[in-house]
């Protein structure tokens, strides 16, 4: 018993001091590593995927990329001097990479690191359709969601670890039990809404960046309903990593107000 106590407390202690807080939600979340440590690694990793993929330039679609990404940056860029923090971005070393690829799929790395597969051009159709997946994307870079995920599988073992010792002297089979079931437990009451809460976190960031950047939030309702017309079955929406089609459409109708009012103050003006 007084193992799991110092256990506890030692976890609280780790998680009390490991948060930060995220200039444009104004939220407290997860931080037990520090961006100065991701932001090479993820730079590493993009640069070894451009090497063993195709990437186009030059092209028609690869200049769109790089115009819509430079205006979502900007868009960013103008949204965190407003909030007080114009050196939020010091760090970030800002790519936009078009890649030959067949997926529907787009991605940002940590530290504005960015890559959009040809698979998903056909979906978007226009730079509005562009800018909604690439706002949605850098949204969650500029929300240190990687550092979340990251954090939160740190604790998600941590307390499997705190299982271990307190049915440590239990027999293998209830030890094997509760492990299991720990961890079906903290993967679908844990890391699945974790995950669903960064995608619509993401969506409503994603709109008001997209919108400071001059592109019409409106845009993103069709976008998301033609993603939700290429795709296949999708699992139920507790078991998936992502909110449902229609759970997605139906929160951006409602956050457009929001975020054409958001624009606004950087004289920006839909009709």
């Amino acid at each position: 018993m007084k193992r799991i106590i110092i256990f506890s407390l030692c976890s609280g202690l780790v998680l009390l001091m490991g948060c930060a807080t995220n200039p444009l939600t104004g939220k407290s979340t997860l931080a037990l590593v520090d961006n100065s440590s991701i932001f090479p690694s993820a730079f590493q990793q993009y640069d070894s995927f451009l090497k063993e993929h195709k990437v186009i330039s030059g092209t028609a679609d690869a200049k769109k990329v790089e115009r819509v990404g430079i205006k979502i940056k900007e868009a960013a860029q103008k949204w965190l001097a407003a909030v007080g923090q114009p050196n939020y971005l010091k760090d970030y070393q800002w790519e936009y990479k078009l890649v030959e690829d067949k997926a529907v799929n787009a991605w940002c790395m940590p530290g504005g690191k960015i890559v959009v597969y040809t698979g998903i051009l056909p979906i978007t159709q226009d730079e509005a359709g562009l800018a909604t997946v690439m706002g949605h994307e850098v949204a969650h870079a500029l929300l240190n969601h990687g550092q979340q995920r990251m954090s939160a599988g740190m604790l998600q073992q941590a307390g499997a670890v705190g299982l271990g010792v307190a049915v440590g002297e239990k027999s293998a089979e209830t030890q094997a039990i509760a492990m299991t079931a720990y961890g079906a437990g903290s993967q679908m009451f844990g890391m699945l809404p974790f995950s669903r809460s960064h995608e619509s976190e993401a969506d409503k960031i994603g709109l008001i960046l997209m919108s400071i950047a001059g592109y019409n939030p409106e845009a993103s309702v069709p976008f998301w309903e033609r993603m939700g017309g290429a795709g296949g079955q999708s699992p139920p929406e507790f078991m998936s990593t992502h909110p449902s089609h229609d759970t997605r459409v139906s929160n951006l109708k409602k956050w457009i107000p929001e975020a054409k009012k958001e624009a606004t103050k950087y004289g920006v003006i839909f009709k």
